[in-house]
């Protein structure tokens, strides 16, 4: 295993460039790329974990090729104006040890996928792959909200990314996990319900189909079929359509005061609750950070959380649990981490 503590101090020494154009690749740059299911963002990435200049495409997720093409085309868009030596890419999948090919992903086409052979076959740079929540722990860890309640840096961490699935990365003693074979921390395909529901990654009760921005669609769409009352006033701003349902509109209209989208968002936390009690008691990690799109929900999603948690913690009435925290970095976290990581 890379140490990466120490690539990471070697990383802070070396030097970064300023905007405008460069003509040699700079040490201290990387770019990193994170590949979601609806859209590819990618950035240059500093030394000290900040995006220099940013870019992003839609993600054409049936078509491995078209994916290769846009992460090229997107990485071609940031050399016009920028100096790097590195890409990293952050991906929606099972990374295999060597950290250049997904091996399986649920909610894309890859399949034994050379993912980085791809990549370098269109871009004159050395590619490095990871798992996409596990390079946003990695920029939690070493940039952002990797610290305790006294604002101490810890070495234990565990994130989840809630996204249109969910995603799992642990930081511990300071070094990420990986496993034996890459595929390490996937705490979304950890089996919560047996014989619950279908996941894309072959099994059925997963986490991911009860704590993610899908589980939040699927349960919005569901209220709206049922007539239930609470379902009006998103019916009505989706134009009387439950498949124009999202996340975003969701979370909107939670915020602003409507009941049943505030339900739906809290029926999401309380399952996430139980999900980190479960984590907790396997890893007893110092601080559980938050990301990925649902988490701009806020104190909607955290707050019932943190009340599931503290109910279904293993040893409760003699413990603390962790604190419970959203991802500093946002949805920036992938593309920091992914380009730290390249650098080692």
């Amino acid at each position: 295993m890379v140490d990466q503590r120490a690539a990471a101090q070697a990383a802070d020494a070396s030097p970064s460039t300023t905007t405008g154009a460069a003509t040699a690749p700079v040490t201290g740059n990387a770019v990193g790329v994170d590949i979601g299911g609806t859209k590819i963002a990618a950035g240059v990435v500093d030394h000290r974990g900040e995006i220099v200049a940013q870019t992003r495409r839609e993600t054409p997720a049936l078509h491995p090729d078209a994916i290769a093409d846009a992460v090229a085309d997107a990485v071609a868009e940031l050399e016009t104006t920028h100096a790097f030596a590195t890409v990293g890419v952050a991906a929606a999948g099972f990374v295999d040890a060597s950290r250049r090919n997904v091996v399986f992903a649920p909610n894309l086409a890859w399949r034994d996928e050379p993912l980085a052979a791809r990549v370098e076959s269109r871009i004159d740079r050395p590619v490095v792959v990871e798992n996409d929540a596990n390079a946003a722990a990695w920029a939690e860890y070493r940039f952002g909200g990797g610290l305790d309640e006294h604002g101490r840096a810890v070495d234990d961490l565990v994130m989840l990314t809630l996204g249109t699935g969910l995603g799992g990365g642990i930081v511990a003693g300071g070094l990420l996990q990986r496993g034996a074979n890459g595929a390490a921390a996937e705490l979304g395909h950890v089996r919560a319900v047996p014989g619950g529901r279908a996941c894309g990654c072959g099994n059925a009760g997963c986490w991911e189909q009860y704590v993610s921005g899908n589980a939040l669609v699927r349960d919005a769409r569901d209220l709206l079929r049922s007539g239930d009352p609470q379902g009006a006033v998103l019916l009505r701003e989706v134009g009387g359509d439950p498949q124009a349902v999202t996340g975003p509109v969701i979370t909107r209209l939670a915020q602003a005061g409507d009941p049943g989208c505030a339900r739906l968002i809290a029926d999401v936390g309380r399952w996430l609750g139980e999900a980190v009690a479960s984590f907790v008691a396997v890893l007893d990690p110092e601080v559980v950070v938050i990301g990925g799109g649902v988490s701009s929900a806020g104190e909607l999603l955290l707050a019932p959380a943190r009340v599931s948690l503290a109910e279904n913690l293993s040893g409760r009435t003699h413990r603390d649990p962790p604190p419970l925290r959203t991802a500093t970095k946002g949805n920036d976290a992938g593309i920091i981490g992914a380009a730290d990581l390249a650098r080692a």
